[in-house]
C-alpha cells in the first residue's frame, strides 16, 4: 500500500516558539521542528550564536504536513496572518535579522505559490510586506529544549504574553483549519 504524499514547508516569523505553537494547532500538520536556516556560517550553529545576529541565520520552523488535508497555500496564508510580515528584522520585542519574516521554498512550485500568496496578501496590510523569499539551504534543527516549547512551558511568561495572543488570533482567523 502506498503512503500518502507528505509536504514540507519552512518559514520564519520571528521567534520559532510562536510559529511552532501556531502550526501545532493546524489540521493536517504532522510535525513541526524548530531550527535555523538562511545564514552563511559553516557548521551547525548554536542558539547562542543565532541570538547574536552574527550568523545570518533566521529562527524558523520546518513543517511536515499532509497535502490531502492542508495545502501549501493555506500553510502560507496562516503563516502570513499570524505574524507581522511588514516589520523588517523584528517581531514585537524580538529584534535582529534572526527574527526576520521569511519563506524558504523547497521547490520552484513552492516559490511560485509563495510569490502569489505574497502578492495576494499585500492589500491586507497598511505597510509593505518585507517577507524574504529564498530557496531553502541547510536546515539545522534547534536544540532539544526549543522543541515543543509552548506545550512544555504554557505557564511561562513569554508564552502567556506573546504566544497566547497569537494563538487567539489563529483561532479567530482560521478556526476551520484547527485540530
Amino acid at each position: 500500500m502506498d503512503k500518502p504524499a507528505i509536504g514540507n514547508a519552512t518559514v520564519g516569523g520571528g521567534c520559532f516558539w510562536c510559529t511552532e505553537a501556531i502550526f501545532q494547532e493546524i489540521k493536517g500538520v504532522l510535525n513541526v521542528v524548530s531550527g535555523y536556516t538562511g545564514g552563511k556560517v559553516p557548521g551547525k550553529p548554536t542558539y547562542r550564536e543565532i541570538r547574536s545576529g552574527l550568523t545570518g541565520h533566521a529562527e524558523v520552523v520546518q513543517i511536515t504536513y499532509d497535502p490531502s488535508i492542508i495545502d501549501y497555500t493555506d500553510i502560507l496564508i496562516i503563516f502570513m496572518t499570524t505574524h507581522d510580515p511588514t516589520t523588517l528584522n523584528r517581531q514585537g520585542a524580538d529584534v535582529g535579522t534572526q527574527y526576520r519574516s521569511a519563506i524558504y521554498f523547497h521547490s520552484d512550485n513552492q516559490k511560485k505559490i509563495a510569490q502569489n500568496v505574497l502578492k495576494e496578501m499585500d492589500h491586507f496590510y497598511e505597510n509593505p510586506i518585507v517577507t524574504e523569499l529564498s530557496p531553502l539551504g541547510i536546515f539545522y534543527e534547534a536544540e532539544d529544549y526549543h522543541q515543543n516549547y509552548y506545550r512544555s512551558n504554557t505557564t511561562q511568561g513569554y508564552c502567556q504574553v506573546v504566544i497566547n495572543p497569537k494563538l487567539s488570533k489563529l483561532r479567530k482567523l482560521h478556526a476551520e483549519k484547527l485540530k
